[in-house]
């Protein structure tokens, strides 16, 4: 039990961090998600962001949420934070990040999020959050999954947007239709760029642009 933190936050015996806002409860029927990676996708990637001064947007970021808004379109994002797992931060400072940022987004283009998953787990990690791979932990799909069971979206369709390939690996595990790989964060690093266009395939469709602004012509955002 984490105190001090939102009502709407659930930190299980899992560990993971679960946020659903009530935004999500427009949605009935089944519909395709936009999954983001928050670092170096929404926000500038900062070593292990976890100071309210460091949270800035990346241009284009607020837009094309509030576009996913505006088409009904459900907004989750998924994100390791393996910050946690070294005792870099807290899910305090995790939180009051994580608000700087959503009141960013509001104040841009009152833009929002349905839900936010979080998973602190690492290889290198101190107790309880030591795991060579956890099922949640990224390329692994256990954030996708989980938002998967308790909103009402589906995989076929949805589309996940990251800077590593990791991302769109945890997007191709959880069955999603495709992957945007962005050029900001972690984007240009060694790899990268190769190791996300090779997970295309199977029904699995891989893009590669400049930053999130370029996402705009996405097929359900139309």
């Amino acid at each position: 039990m984490v105190h001090g933190l939102p009502e709407n936050v659930q930190i299980g015996s899992d560990h993971i961090w679960t946020q659903v806002f009530e935004s999500a409860n427009r949605f009935n029927a089944l519909t395709p998600a936009l999954f983001l990676d928050r670092d170096g996708v929404i926000v500038n990637e900062v070593h292990y962001l976890h100071k309210i001064k460091d949270v800035a947007l990346i241009e284009g970021a607020a837009q094309l949420i509030a576009k996913a808004n505006a088409c009904n379109i459900p907004v989750v994002i998924v994100t390791n934070q393996s910050g946690i797992a070294r005792e870099m931060f807290t899910w305090t400072e995790f939180n009051t990040v994580q608000s700087r940022m959503l009141d960013l987004l509001n104040q841009e283009t009152r833009a929002f999020v349905d839900a936010v998953y979080a998973c602190p787990y690492h290889k290198s990690g101190t107790a309880p959050y030591r795991a060579e791979s956890h099922e949640a932990r990224k390329p692994n799909p256990g954030m996708i999954l989980r938002s998967l069971d308790a909103l009402a979206i589906k995989a076929k369709g949805s589309w996940i947007i990251g800077d590593k390939a990791g991302d769109l690996g945890a997007g191709l595990n959880a069955g999603l239709s495709g992957g945007i790989h962005v050029l900001t964060g972690h984007g240009k690093d060694t790899g990268e760029v190769d190791n996300a266009k090779a997970l295309a395939g199977d029904g699995f469709i891989v893009r590669l642009e400049n930053s999130i602004a370029d996402a705009l012509d996405l097929e359900f955002l139309s």
